[in-house]
């Protein structure tokens, strides 16, 4: 089964669009709970038994987790990475690895290979500032998912990512500066937009999305409103939402009227939710659940999700 027909599926029959991150923190005291700590020892045992009970209490509630690689590397902890994902997976979770990988074709082939033949992630994300050659090695894992970076959640995104770019007829163009009456000017993360819309004209369909995507933040509500309208086939990824400060009100646009179209995504505000509600440590997995919750409600009041 291709990644979006899963990941469509598994929305409409738990009624949730959100993906819980997972992004263990063994270095500040308060994050993943001293006990843990104490008992398993190394990281590789501490980080999957955390993982572990964060989804033995929230499977039902999610179709989707997303770990981030850079903590799983950071820690030495890849063996951790691996049986989480192997978990997730018995517990009928998809799995978008965070790894924002990109480079020349050659080793994009390795590091999509890596991705979804070593650790059997469903879906990953990526940087496309290569261009095609960077994205087709992802996109010849038919039955994967791929979202790109458009436009992210951190507050120097504009730094690049709103800058205007000249839109010509001629690729080819080799001039570092153009002045000229006529031209389109369009911001960059939008031009990488229109680009996905391209990519993903042949490929295979599902409820009218494929497996293309983008990760767009909830902390930028206006541009995923124009985001939404300009890729109607890639669903959009979006982070943010929670401990970054975004609301349901800020990600209502990235979904379309029957209430598809994305999925939010939240790690702290998750993961550590004991901490921010004052819970003992020992019921972190009970406060992640009572977090979900409370984002699903407030979500699907937003996007009309509950109807199906």
């Amino acid at each position: 089964m291709s990644f979006i027909r899963h990941l469509i599926e598994s929305i409409k029959e738990k009624r949730s669009a959100i993906c819980m991150g997972l992004d263990p923190r063994l270095d500040k005291e308060g994050q993943i709970p001293e006990y843990l700590k104490e008992e398993f020892e190394t990281p590789n045992g501490i980080i999957l038994e955390f993982n572990k009970a964060l989804i033995d209490h929230t499977s039902d509630l999610i179709p989707v987790i997303k770990p981030q690689m850079a903590f799983y590397e950071k820690y030495e902890a890849l063996k951790a990475l691996k049986e989480t994902i192997k978990y997730a997976h018995k517990k009928d979770l998809l799995v978008i690895l965070d790894a924002k990988r990109n480079d020349i074709g050659s080793t994009c082939e390795a590091y999509a290979y890596s991705l979804f033949k070593n650790y059997h992630a469903d879906a990953c994300t990526i940087n496309a500032y290569f261009g095609i050659d960077g994205v087709k090695p992802f996109l010849d894992y038919k039955n994967k998912g791929i979202f790109i970076l458009v436009k992210t959640s951190n507050p120097s995104s504009g730094d690049f990512q709103n800058l205007f770019a000249v839109r010509l007829d001629d690729v080819n163009n080799k001039k570092s500066q153009i002045r000229a009456d006529g031209i389109t000017l369009e911001r960059n993360y939008l031009h990488m937009a229109n680009l996905v819309n391209r990519w993903s004209k042949t490929l295979e369909k599902f409820s009218n999305y494929c497996n293309l995507g983008v990760v767009a933040g909830a902390t930028y509500p206006d541009e995923l409103k124009i985001l939404r309208k300009t890729i109607p086939n890639s669903m959009i990824l979006i982070p943010g939402y929670g401990a970054q400060g975004a609301t349901a009100e800020d990600i209502k646009h990235g979904f379309d009227n029957q209430g598809l179209g994305a999925i939010v995504n939240s790690s702290r505000g998750i993961m550590f939710a004991y901490q921010k509600n004052k819970i003992k440590p020992e019921h972190f997995d009970k406060a992640a659940r009572t977090m979900i919750l409370k984002m699903k409600k407030r979500i699907n009041k937003k996007i009309n999700l509950s109807k199906f």
